[in-house]
């Protein structure tokens, strides 16, 4: 008997836990399928927490860590699969909800588990490896291809580590060289490939921080030897391809910190109008030729459009002229070419032949023709408003990057924009006109959303302001001090000393300029300004002062009655402002990152204010009314957390 017994027993122990189970699927199935939905709403909630962590703390340069991203992944993995369960328990048989609660019981446990792993400590972010480099935005190449091919073999090769391109200013040094940067970065063959900007006047130190940002190291503001040793250290472990655009002067590779290129089998490439700092470097050069006249007529062609010859009866002998005129040169031939897109009558291409031929007649077999063939395209913007916009650019250093809204808002400071009803009017004109300037080659696309002016451009912009217009224009100069008092002429209508290494002004120094309108002294190691320096510039409206190391305004601004922007943004140093409550002209007060820690005296009686920007990590409260008083405000932003 016992023998029969036991083996029964165990068949019904070993069915026992399953059916057990099997019932409590059954018994337990709309309870486990709530719990299921509760448990993932708990799991997106977490998520939800989780991207909203990454979002506040994620910052330019760096990326999500990948074990973050994989639980993301897995969250929405999982939330599709649950779904279909969830669905199918809807409309579910009874005679299968044991075995579907079976299947509810399981992905309960996963959704668990993975909300379990979404415990991460730690921020969610690294900082993301620095790119090889960054693809140039840039056109199609007109001719120029046999410089290009020669550049490319010498890049490619092993005996050559210094190359220069040389040629007159505008013939399309950089854009060749836009391209190779391009080529570059999909050939892949170096580690690294570094676009730098020189201009002139060398900056060492500039040009040695933006190689340290290429190369994803922060360069300290430490001493010039250890600058030095830093860069050759970090250069000296990778294959690059140096590119320094529009050198100037002569200078030593090892007093900026680049090793010698053939040592590890990089590449240094200069481009410079001077053949005789290509030989310095000793570079093996590249001369970039004008274009031949058929290439000229083929670029010229792309540009105004091919079928203007269709549309133009008569047109070919004379447009076959005003390409003549352009000499060759790319960059003119894209500015007249863009200043005559759209005109459909054969007299004014007459006479912008006419034009063209006198005005660089004047100027033959002097450096002046390039500048006078470009003025021809300034001459035919549409009216003086989008000139005096294109002229104001000419105020900023060489090879500055505007950002479009900032200039922009640089155009609304200078009253350019005025007689509009509103600031959002006022920006959407400032878009079309940017897009005439874009048309019309005199602003060029630089990265992203930021537009620069060619430097032989600029230097047009500059020359036809002219002599004896009132503007003084000294940027980027390596000025250690504000000019003297007899350069500060009484006509003076606009200065522009940004971007210099300017600390301080002179005390005594009262420049007598009643009708200068704008002064610009951003960006530079300015501490302080004396009372006395405004005393005699009774009609200023702009003042700009960002980025200086101002730690004071003196009291004497006040007196500026007709003063309408203040810009102080990133003034770290300066912790307070003299009484606004006389500035009743200010339109607009800019002190975005500035140290102050109190808003100014007399704000509530600043009636004309159309923008604020308090976005100040130091300021401690905003008055409680003040804002309301300020009945003309259309722009705000304030931080005082």
């Amino acid at each position: 008997m016992a023998d029969i017994v036991g083996p029964l027993l165990d068949i019904v122990n070993c069915f026992a836990a399953p059916t057990c189970n099997y019932v409590n699927h059954y018994k337990n199935f709309d309870e486990n399928v709530n719990k299921l939905r509760d448990k993932l709403e708990d799991l997106n909630r977490r998520r939800r927490d989780i991207e909203s962590t990454i979002q506040a703390e994620g910052r330019a340069g760096e990326m999500v860590k990948e074990e973050v991203q994989g639980w993301i992944q897995r969250v929405q993995t999982i939330n599709d699969e649950v779904q279909v369960i969830l669905e199918k328990a809807q409309r579910v048989q009874w005679y299968r909800k044991a075995c579907l609660g079976k299947q509810v019981r399981r992905k309960f446990d996963e959704v668990r588990d993975i909300h379990e792993q979404g415990s991460f400590t730690g921020s969610l972010v690294i900082a993301r490896p620095p790119a090889p480099g960054s693809i140039i935005p840039t056109e199609n190449l007109e001719g120029e291809t046999s410089a290009k091919e020669r550049i490319w073999e010498y890049l490619m090769g092993d005996e050559v580590g210094m190359i220069a391109i040389c040629g007159i200013g505008g013939v399309g040094k950089t854009t060749i060289m836009k391209h190779v940067n391009n080529d570059l970065l999909r050939e892949n063959r170096f580690q690294k490939v570094i676009w730098v900007t020189v201009s002139y006047p060398l900056n060492i130190f500039e040009v040695q921080k933006k190689i340290a940002d290429a190369m994803g190291v922060k360069l300290q503001d430490e001493e010039q030897m250890r600058r030095v040793a830093t860069l050759m250290d970090i250069m000296g472990r990778q294959s690059f391809v140096l590119i320094l655009d529009d050198v100037w002067e002569k200078f030593s590779l090892r007093d900026v910190g680049i090793p010698e290129p053939v040592q590890n089998k990089s590449k240094v490439v200069i481009t410079s109008r001077s053949i005789e700092v290509c030989k310095y470097l000793d570079c093996e050069i590249v001369k970039v030729q004008p274009l031949s006249q058929e290439e000229s007529l083929n670029l010229f062609l792309d540009k105004v459009g091919r079928d203007v010859l269709q549309k133009v009866p008569g047109l070919e002998e004379t447009l076959k002229l005003i390409v003549k005129e352009c000499a060759g040169l790319p960059l003119a031939i894209v500015v007249i070419s863009a200043s005559m897109k759209g005109v459909d009558e054969i007299k004014v291409w007459r006479n912008a032949l006419t034009e063209l031929q006198e005005c660089v007649k004047s100027v033959k077999g002097t450096d002046d023709e390039i500048f006078m063939r470009l003025k021809f395209s300034f001459d035919h913007l549409p009216n003086e408003k989008i000139r005096n916009c294109f002229l104001y650019c000419s105020l900023f250093r060489e090879d500055y990057s505007f950002v479009r809204e900032e200039l922009i808002e640089g155009w609304i400071d200078e009253g350019l924009m005025d007689g509009l009803r509103s600031r959002e009017a006022a920006y959407d004109r400032g878009h079309a006109f940017l897009d005439v300037l874009e048309k019309n080659s005199l602003l060029e696309k630089h990265f992203r959303r930021a537009i620069k002016m060619h430097d032989v451009v600029r230097d047009m912009a500059i020359k036809s302001i002219g002599p004896g217009v009132g503007y003084m224009v000294k940027t980027g100069m390596k000025l250690t001090e504000v000019p003297n008092e007899h350069e500060w002429a009484r006509d003076l209508k606009k200065v522009s000393l940004m971007a210099n290494g300017i600390s301080k002004v002179p005390v005594g120094l009262i420049p007598k300029c009643p009708t200068l309108s704008t002064l610009i002294l951003s960006e530079n190691h300015l501490t302080e300004i004396p009372e006395s320096f405004f005393e005699d510039m009774t009609g200023l409206k702009v003042l700009d002062l960002s980025g200086t190391n101002i730690e004071a305004l003196p009291s004497s601004i006040s007196k500026l009655e007709y003063l309408s922007a203040l810009r102080l943004r990133r003034c770290e140093r300066l912790k307070c402002l003299p009484s606004l409550e006389k500035l009743v002209a200010l339109k607009k007060l800019d002190l975005r990152r500035a140290g102050i820690e109190v808003v100014p005296q007399g704000m509530e009686m600043l009636v004309s204010l159309e923008y604020l920007d308090l976005f100040c990590e130091d300021l401690k409260e905003i008055p409680t009314g003040m804002l309301s008083k300020l009945s003309s405000l259309q722009y705000l932003v304030a931080r005082n957390d």
